[in-house]
């Protein structure tokens, strides 16, 4: 059933209408220290020897407050039960949140950057909501999806500096349709300084500035997607390999089903924006 009690896809958005620096200032450039390899580790592969893979935080967005106009997120508990289940089985402690408000989020995600993480190999978020370009909404109101996510940059979680920390979000990053075209199928680290935004990755369910479509009793395509790549492969393939055939999953297999004008026969493709520095492998 879709938002206005029809069978088919839905999109998650608000409604379907509804310091100083001189130009010739010469950079500085550091010698590149030697490359070195501590026994037992792999310089481009990131540890998983950790007595814990880490937690992952859902956060499950469904029904919002009435004055924002936003609808209700049918079908979005499918994914919320999907993400746990697959991310209890991969070996991660998960922690669930229903609806949300903004605030609640922001002091949600600051409890958890805060927590000892030394002992963990790795950090997931997964974010179910209403979103456009830039920001996620709570049942009350948006946010900026950096003023969620800042809190585990590496100068303020200290204890997930050099570990990946993978966000999967699904939620519209605008309005514009896709409407498809036709195609013929044919160990220890030294001492160093890292950039703060190292090691993120976020996957996005949809490219900037599109819907991203939720169908009301199955899910939302790329939640169903990553779940059922993540089972299957995720034991086997870098972590890239298995978002990559997520992306080829949501592309080539999805199509819209709208009743409402103009929706139906649309398509979608993921966007990973990857800031990971090394290879990422689930323990067997």
């Amino acid at each position: 059933m879709d938002d206005n009690g029809d069978a088919g896809d839905s999109v998650d958005a608000k409604g379907f209408f509804g310091r100083s620096s001189r130009s010739d200032a010469e950079p500085t450039q550091r010698t590149p220290a030697p490359i070195t390899k501590a026994m037992g580790s792999d310089l481009y592969r990131y540890r998983m020897d950790f007595s814990c893979l880490g937690t992952c935080l859902i956060i499950n967005n469904k029904n919002f407050h009435k004055h924002t106009g936003m609808n209700a997120r049918n079908g979005t508990d499918v994914d919320a039960a999907n993400a746990a289940k697959t991310f209890t089985e991969l070996g991660y402690k998960v922690k669930f949140c229903n609806d949300q408000t903004v605030m609640q989020m922001k002091q949600l995600m600051l409890d958890v950057s805060e927590e000892d993480h030394s002992q963990s190999a790795s950090f997931v978020c997964v974010l179910l909501s209403h979103g456009d370009e830039g920001v996620i909404y709570g049942i009350d109101g948006c946010e900026k999806l950096e003023n969620l996510t800042k809190y585990y940059k590496g100068d303020r979680c200290k204890t997930l500096v050099g570990k990946p920390k993978l966000f999967f979000i699904q939620a519209c990053r605008g309005s514009d349709l896709d409407g498809g075209v036709e195609t013929d199928s044919v160990a220890e680290e030294t001492s160093e300084r890292i950039p703060v935004e190292a090691d993120f990755l976020y996957a996005y369910s949809t490219a900037p500035g599109y819907y991203s479509w939720r169908n009301t009793s199955n899910g939302s395509w790329f939640m169903q997607s990553l779940c059922d790549m993540l089972q299957r492969h995720g034991r086997e393939l870098e972590l890239m390999q298995v978002m990559t055939r997520v992306n080829h999953t949501v592309a080539r297999q999805f199509e819209s089903s709208s009743s409402l004008p103009g929706f139906s026969h649309k398509k979608q493709i993921p966007c990973i924006v990857s800031m990971l520095t090394k290879e990422f492998y689930f323990p067997q």
